[in-house]
Parts: structure tokens; sequence; C-alpha cells
């Protein structure tokens, strides 16, 4: 049993070396054309978008507004209607401290679920109520989930949407890596 496992050592070593050593190369091609969200933007000075999505509560806002002014960080605040409808004077306050704030629909559903028309009353939806508190003019939408699809984002920028995605979820991301 001992040299079953030593042999079996041995072949994994030699797989990984013969697996560092060779250059690998992969090339993808498709025919069919994707609409994708957009996950970065490439600027000449290293940068980041900081967002949040508000869609349930807000006991931590103003603590978090704080933050962000102490270090002079603007951020994305990606809003739910009924969290437009609930917390407003919080929504002015952001857009107040010069925060970005954008689209995250009415009732934050698996937008890639929805037919075109569903997913237009969602995006229109907030965004009236946005507009109609503050006068601003959102052009910023994060789906929920992080759920999206062709039509998701094709119809996003028929209501004059880019949409966003994130790239890095604190969810899974393994902070012993950086």
């Amino acid at each position: 049993m001992i040299r079953f496992i030593g042999i079996l050592l041995i072949i994994l070593a030699i797989m990984m070396l013969s697996n560092m050593l060779i250059e690998k190369t992969i090339t993808t091609m498709s025919t069919s054309k994707k609409s994708l969200p957009i996950y970065c933007v490439d600027t000449e000075e290293s940068k980041v978008a900081i967002s949040f999505d508000a869609a349930w509560g807000n006991d931590d806002t103003d603590d978090l507004l704080k933050i962000l002014d102490e270090y002079n960080i603007k951020a994305t605040f990606f809003l739910v209607s009924m969290w437009v409808e609930k917390y407003p004077d919080d929504v002015k306050k952001i857009l107040a401290a010069g925060h970005d704030v954008g689209n995250h629909s009415s009732t934050h559903p698996h937008m890639s679920q929805l037919s075109k028309e569903g997913i237009k009353e969602e995006l229109m939806g907030a965004h009236e109520k946005v507009k109609s508190l503050t006068g601003y003019e959102m052009e910023l939408f994060r789906p929920p989930f992080g759920d999206y699809n062709d039509t998701l984002v094709e119809t996003a920028r028929e209501c004059n949407y880019y949409t966003i995605q994130w790239d890095v979820d604190s969810r899974v991301m393994n902070l012993q890596s950086l």
C-alpha cells in the first residue's frame, strides 16, 4: 500500500511539473454575439469603483456615508424602488454627498425570467421613483442577483441604461490570497 501511494505521489508530481512547464494557449471562438454587462473599465490610472446595493434596510447608511466622506471616497448606490419609497431622505443624502445612484429594479426580481415588457416596467418604475424624488436621471443599472441575459442587457440599453456587474464578490473573495 505504501508503495502504491508513493507511485501515485510521483505520478502527480510529474503531472504538476509538466503542467507548469508547458506553455498553454487557449483560444476561444464564438459565432454568436452575446450582450454582456460592464464588469470593469480600463483607465490609465489605477482606480477602484465601490458600489452598494440598497434593497432592504438602512441601518448602516448614515455610518457608511460618514466613513466614505471621512476618506473622501465616492461610491455608487444601486437602489430598489421599495428602498427609495421607504428611505427617501437617505436617497437625498446620498446624492447630496456627491455619490452616484443607479437603478437596481423596482421589485428585485430575477430579471432574466422577465419578458422585455416586464424588464422595461422594472427599470422605468425605479427610474421614475428616483427622478420624481430628486430630479436625478440614473444611467447605471445593476441586475438583482447578477442575473442577466441578452434581452435584459439590450432592453436596458434601449432605456438608456448601462448594465453594470461586479467583478469581485465579497461573499466569495479569499482574503488570504491578497
